[in-house]
């Protein structure tokens, strides 16, 4: 066995596998960009090493996998100035591709919070291994932000409108639903998560490790409500979505509107456009286009105002500008997908 650290993530080579621990607890593992750096290049060595056959990556402590990436750094240095924010996502961007493209197995062992950037380095995995505490949500619209790290991709390719209906609502799945919308591939309990590993460590594939460590999640509550997810979020604009759902008269539908129409706007429209044009592109490409929304997104208002209001003061009453959503015009929203030319995502 042998090893060697980072500060807030760990690599370790424990026989057959690389053995990647999120090291952030206090901070629900959340990424920096020194995390992200370490991570890519420590994958480019895994790849190239013939001893490792497979990559397992776990978060510290027991409330988080990771909650994303460390938007109060990101706050306070827009704030103070000077700071390249798209620094962060560029380093981010380039590791949500190296697993994505990674040819060996890669396993994401989840629980507690699994939330943006936690998304981004497990989902584009082979394996995404959730405990019954698991958390999933992209909340950005909530923060003037978009589903990044893939987003894009991952979610326009969930069964139905599924993706849709998470990226705009920013709601919270369990570990059943999960499963269901194949965001987790597998449901095995914490407590089977160290033999998991030394069967992978003996040399064993994923799927002889997992023999007999899979239990039945339960009942996905998301079933109850997909008739109305696939018709509502089928829609071609946000507006229509919100108006389809007005109509349905139904506490769900209701819900869903009132927590849509809580975020902010921009982020609604650029939201539903990327996801959209995310359902036929690659991989690459979809990164590449969400690099062209997050430069914009950091020289604007709402991320800054969505913060402040959700993470800093806490008051949640965030003052969007845009207001509301008629204000957003299809022009601003363009803007947001613009080539950056020579400062395009290098991938």
């Amino acid at each position: 066995m042998s090893g060697a650290a980072v500060e807030d993530v760990l690599f370790e080579e424990r026989g057959a596998i690389g053995l990647i621990t999120l090291n952030r607890p206090k901070a629900l593992n959340a990424l920096t960009p020194a995390m992200c750096i370490a991570m890519d290049a420590q994958l480019v060595r895994w790849r190239d090493n013939d001893t490792i056959r497979a990559v397992v990556i776990r978060g510290a402590g027991e409330r988080a996998f990771c909650a994303g990436g460390d938007i109060r750094a990101l706050y306070e240095a827009g704030r103070t100035g000077g700071a390249d924010l798209t620094d962060f996502y560029r380093h981010e961007y380039r590791l949500n591709a190296r697993i994505k493209h990674f040819p060996k197995p890669y396993l994401a062992l989840l629980r507690g919070i699994v939330m943006g950037g936690g998304v981004g380095v497990s989902i584009h995995g082979s394996h995404r291994l959730a405990d019954a505490s698991a958390i999933f949500a992209m909340p950005e619209t909530g923060i003037g932000l978009f589903p990044d790290v893939g987003g894009s991709y991952f979610l326009p390719r969930l069964p139905g409108e599924i993706g849709m209906y998470l990226a705009l609502t920013g709601s919270r799945l369990k570990t059943p639903d999960m499963l269901y919308s194949e965001i987790a591939t597998h449901a095995v309990a914490a407590a089977h998560w160290e033999m998991l590993i030394d069967r992978l460590a003996g040399g064993d594939t994923p799927e002889t490790a997992l023999a007999g460590l899979t239990n039945d999640a339960g009942v996905p509550a998301l079933t109850e409500f997909l008739e109305t997810v696939d018709r509502c979020f089928a829609h071609d604009s946000v507006e229509a979505i919100l108006a389809a759902l007005d109509e349905d008269d139904n506490a769900w539908g209701s819900l869903a509107a009132t927590t849509i129409r809580l975020k902010s706007p921009t982020s609604l429209k650029i939201t539903f456009r990327e996801l959209r044009e995310g359902r036929s592109l690659s991989f690459d490409d979809c990164l590449r286009m969400e690099f062209r929304m997050v430069t914009r997104v950091m020289t604007g208002h709402d991320f800054f105002e969505g913060v402040r209001a959700t993470i800093i003061d806490k008051d949640n009453e965030p003052a969007w500008q845009p207001e509301t959503l008629p204000e957003v015009t299809d022009a601003d929203v363009d803007a947001y997908f613009a080539s950056l030319g020579e400062n395009e995502l290098a991938l």
